[in-house]
């Protein structure tokens, strides 16, 4: 008796990393917590030299897989250098050094992740020729005039339920084809891992529809909104106090351009200050306010407690970045 293990890493590929998967077939006595380590041709993934290719494969989180089904399982792995030191384009490894520094804040996120449907070369629900009616109809939106892609966005939702991602809900975005899914609250580990096999998911089962989905942070020039990821986060003492809550917007503010720039690719034509953003050179944070970096949702500010929203963040970031600089940045001003 033997299974499947389809393993799942992030390759090296710039500006934007991709995800990569590959099948191992295991003997049905090996554990899922003792799954062995692999190894892949770095020469083709932009993470080693042809000369010197050999890379392996961590395993680090396991899920199963709700594609393949039975006992099969999705196992999101670590890349390192053959000397057991982490591979320079694995961003998990310092993330998880500054997770276990700052355990005792309770660090907690809650990702929206914004993509995109593309079929022939446009935006589904983009006719051939010109464009859609504008913006303010497609958002939430029901009825086939108004939203593109939902079989794939349900059919997406299911696989992750199956899949034990921490899923928190979906919706229908601004733009035509365009949708989020959120997840969490979840850790900072294991928030990167559910996002990120969410999204090799998404991927997986968009092929089975003749659709790609892309997290193009600007995916149609103009008067469209761009592609996000809002990161909600708190710790313990936000979940308790307001003062934290203004603390931490405090604290991300005095490292905004440092941050902003690891936000992903393609920040400058998404954060333009129109299409409820703020501008990617200027950091604000205020209750309500879609147009500012971090929002504080009103009934936070209501309650004194909970949580808050750094809205910069490109649907195409690392959330493992994302959540190392935001844990380091809010946890470290707590200390």
């Amino acid at each position: 008796m033997v299974y499947k293990a389809e393993y799942i890493w992030i390759d090296g590929t710039e500006p934007t990393a991709r995800l990569r998967s590959k099948t191992r077939i295991l003997e049905d006595d090996r554990a899922h917590d003792n799954l062995p380590i692999w190894g892949f041709d770095g020469s083709s993934t932009n993470q080693a030299p042809g000369d010197n290719s050999d890379c392996v494969l961590k395993p680090v989180a396991v899920f199963p897989d709700p594609i393949r089904g039975g006992d099969d399982i999705l196992v999101m792995c670590e890349v390192f250098l053959v000397d057991d030191t982490p591979h320079p384009t694995n961003s998990r490894a310092p993330l998880r050094a500054i997770a276990e520094k700052y355990a005792d804040q309770d660090m907690w996120f809650g990702i929206e992740q914004e993509y995109t449907f593309f079929k022939d070369g446009r935006p589904l629900g983009f006719p051939v020729n010109g464009f859609p009616a504008p913006q303010g109809f497609y958002y939430c939106g029901v009825g086939a005039d108004e939203v593109f892609g939902r079989d794939v966005v349900e059919a997406h939702m299911e696989a992750c339920l199956e899949a034990g991602i921490g899923l928190s809900g979906i919706n229908a975005e601004v733009m035509p084809g365009q949708w989020e899914f959120q997840v969490g609250p979840l850790g900072p580990l294991d928030v990167g891992d559910h996002l990120w096999v969410a999204r090799w998911l998404l991927y997986r089962i968009a092929e089975e529809f003749g659709i790609s989905a892309t997290v193009d942070p600007k995916p149609v020039k103009g008067d469209w909104n761009g592609a996000g990821c809002h990161t909600n986060f708190s710790t313990k003492a936000m979940r308790e106090g307001y003062d934290p809550i203004i603390a931490a917007c405090e604290a991300l503010g005095a490292r905004a351009e440092e941050m902003v720039r690891a936000y992903g690719h393609g920040i400058e034509d998404r954060l333009t200050g129109a299409h409820e953003t703020a501008p990617w050179t200027e950091f604000s944070y205020g209750v309500s306010n879609r147009g500012a970096s971090i929002r504080i949702p009103w009934q936070v500010a209501v309650e004194k407690k909970g949580y808050a929203e750094d809205r910069r963040p490109n649907a195409n970031m690392d959330p493992y970045l994302v959540a190392r600089l935001i844990t380091d940045t809010v946890c470290s001003a707590a200390v």
